[in-house]
């Protein structure tokens, strides 16, 4: 896991980097496996596996006692130096907005005298946290670290919150799985003085009664593929700067050379490569990746630079479901000269659920632990630099509360597509005659119902949410329940009354709170987007390769404001996320594509799952057995195992629900099993954060 932490003091200079927080003299403290970036008082380190050319740090000269000036830029940053100095003299001036704009995924850190600035990104990909520390603010991309520091509890609200309303930021609010330990939301800004902080918003939102202007839908596709394509771009052609740029290295975990990759055990190949697996956001991917740069069958920057092809990879999971057609789609793809494509064959070792007992401690939990192993063997089989297509749904689809949108801006006769597409998604029955007006009335309820209003229906309903769970069986029914301010998760059938009760009382106070009220839409499409980036950076960190990194441009934040620009009457039509991609395609000069590229693959997913579930029963009885989840009164074990038989035996219940539940129980499993810390030195933590069992009175993980 890579993270970078950094505090910012209200002490003006000492003499050690760990003196910043009144530790006093000669006393330090670092992150383990760190290099540093600048130091007192206000000291920055990156922490674990970065590459050279992921770290980028500008200073701009300024004179003699004035303050200092400078960037550090981490991660994949299409920006040239000249553009990063820019960029930096534009956040002296307060124009935080410069510093999210250029194209690739990267976290931006100025300083600017004692003043720090940590930009997030618009998706959640690349979160910020923050807690107070030593008179300060310790601030990291990572949350696992700041609980060391403090020495954290566990906090069992937030976990019942992300179980019972995973898309609900007011139930949510700014905290994370550790007391103290605070995220700031998507698209804002953490600014720190001497100690001090605010967060402040650097992107326009839309607001509840002003329809925002409507892009020409031609134009709107357009700029989605400028986008794609600089993001693309700026993964295959990264920029190498002079050695004298880059920071000393004094740490214990330099990058790793090309030559040491190969020779690693394990290690990834060298190169460029891309899922080809029937997606039509990762099969976009892979086709503009081969078709830049340069010549059929270049890829530069990496190895020679000549004669090398794209590594499209497929992942044929033949033990859940036949899937010839898709397969038969991806051969025609990859019969590009550019692209060398590679068939994963897996088994049941490839299944959810496979492996439980391993696997690395991440930052949080998230319902990805439970694929992290079939994540896995699918990325082994493919590149150093490996595009993903995820995201693309939750950046280009819309959201069912849309539909309020449309009808808030009097545009009725958009809706009626995609409502007829879902009344013929219920085949031919009596049910599906009434789909289309059942779907148009709770639209034009959500459209009518205010922001407070809808928080505390929501709320009201909540502690019904384990007696009462709606039938989400098909697509009208899924929808139907998206078409409110707040819905309950798949989880929230399983948790206990008292688990929910407390979420409740999280909803009836973020609804009195003052808030920056968006669209109902908008805002559920948001919190979608928030919610899968947080999932996708957990995976991230549970399948990670050491030398291998994923690349989502569709996470990315030119992407995500390209997407922001589509019309909801083009997002809402039947189709449109495979209609948008093709334009992108073709206005990149590629028409070919085979038949029935862009048809939906979840049913495989599906029913992967549902057949992982089954083959892990006893292992997944055997976790439920005395969970920590029952010590923390958040479900009762005896009713999830029954759950977790019933739906081995083919029951309809949500899966995604039970994985959330296994997901979390893993994660505070191994997170109390843990040893060590993040940190080390003289003044370093004692001991490791929520290292001891769970006391359901206090609700707390205690040391």
């Amino acid at each position: 896991m890579r993270w970078l932490v950094g505090w910012s003091s209200i002490a003006a200079s000492f003499g050690t980097v760990g003196a910043v927080g009144n530790h006093g003299e000669g006393r330090t403290v670092h992150p383990v496996g760190s290099q540093l970036l600048w130091g007192d008082p206000d000291p920055l380190w990156a922490v674990g596996d970065w590459r050279p050319d992921e770290i980028r740090v500008i200073t701009v000269a300024t004179p003699e006692g004035a303050p200092t000036t400078r960037l550090a830029v981490l991660g994949c940053c299409g920006a040239t130096d000249e553009q990063l100095r820019v960029g930096l003299l534009a956040a002296r001036g307060g124009a935080l907005r410069h510093l999210t704009a250029w194209s690739g995924s990267y976290t931006a850190v100025v300083q600017i005298g004692r003043r720090i600035t940590v930009a997030g990104d618009l998706a959640g990909a690349r979160p910020v946290f923050h807690t107070p520390w030593a008179n300060g603010t310790a601030y990291a991309t990572a949350a696992l670290p700041l609980a060391d520091l403090i020495e954290a509890q566990l906090d069992i609200g937030h976990l019942a919150a992300l179980l019972a309303c995973p898309e609900t930021p007011e139930a949510l609010g700014d905290g994370t799985p550790y007391a103290g330990v605070k995220r700031i939301p998507p698209g804002h800004a953490l600014i720190l003085r001497e100690g001090s902080r605010e967060i402040t918003g650097y992107e326009a939102v839309a607001s509840l009664a002003v329809a925002a202007p409507q892009t020409d839908p031609v134009s709107a596709v357009e700029g989605v593929r400028d986008a794609l394509v600089d993001a693309v771009r700026a993964r295959l052609t990264a920029p190498r700067h002079a050695p004298e740029t880059l920071p000393p290295d004094p740490g214990p975990v330099p990058g790793m050379g090309p030559a040491e990759r190969r020779a690693a055990r394990g290690a990834p190949v060298p190169g460029i490569g891309a899922d080809l697996s029937g997606g039509s956001a990762s099969a976009t991917l892979a086709l503009l990746a081969a078709g830049l740069p340069g010549l059929p069958g270049t890829v530069l920057g990496h190895g020679t630079g000549a004669g090398e092809r794209l590594l499209a990879v497929t992942f044929n999971d033949l033990s859940a479901q036949r899937r010839e057609d898709e397969l038969e789609r991806a051969r025609a793809i990859a019969s590009n000269p550019r692209l060398h494509h590679v068939v994963v064959a897996a088994g049941e070792e490839a299944l959810p659920y496979a492996s439980l007992e391993s696997g690395p401690l991440t930052d949080e939990p998230a319902p990805s632990l439970v694929v992290a192993e079939r994540h896995r063997r699918r990325l082994a089989a493919g590149s150093a630099d490996h595009f993903v297509g995820h995201g693309a749904r939750q950046v280009l689809d819309a959201h069912p509360a849309r539909l309020a949108d449309l009808l808030m801006d009097r545009r009725r006769r958009h809706i009626l597509r995609p409502v007829a597409a879902l009344a013929r998604a219920e085949g031919p029955s009596t049910h599906s005659l009434f789909v289309p007006l059942a779907v148009y009335r709770a639209a034009r309820r959500l459209a009518r119902t205010s922001y407070r209003t809808g928080l505390e229906t929501a709320a009201s309903l909540l502690p019904e949410a384990n007696r009462d769970a709606p039938d989400l069986d098909t697509p009208a029914d899924a929808s139907l329940a998206s078409l409110t301010w707040s819905r309950p998760g798949p989880a929230a059938r399983w948790l206990t009354g008292e688990a929910l009760a407390e979420v409740s009382v999280r909803l009836q106070e973020a609804a009195i709170r003052p808030a920056s009220v968006q669209r109902p839409g908008e805002a559920r499409a948001r919190a979608a987007l928030a919610r899968h980036a947080a999932d996708q950076r957990i995976l991230e960190q549970a399948a990670e390769i050491r030398s291998q990194r994923l690349h989502a441009p569709f996470l990315d934040n030119q992407v995500v404001r390209a997407a922001r620009a589509l019309p909801e009457s083009l997002r809402v039509q039947p189709g449109a996320r495979a209609a948008i991609l093709r334009r992108v395609l073709a206005g990149a000069g590629i028409h070919d594509l085979p038949p029935g590229w862009g048809t939906p693959s979840q049913a495989t997913s599906t029913a992967a799952g549902r057949i992982g579930l089954r083959a892990a029963l006893p292992d997944l009885i055997a976790l439920f057995d005395a969970p920590l989840l029952a010590d923390a009164g958040l479900i009762e074990a005896r009713v999830v195992r029954k759950a977790l038989r019933a739906a081995s035996e083919g029951e309809p219940l949500p899966l995604d629900g039970l994985a959330e539940l296994a997901s979390t129980e893993l994660w505070l499993r191994r997170l109390v099993t843990r040893r060590g810390t993040c940190w080390t030195g003289t003044a370093a933590p004692r001991q490791r954060a929520v290292a001891g069992g769970v006391v359901p009175a206090r609700r707390t993980l205690q040391p």
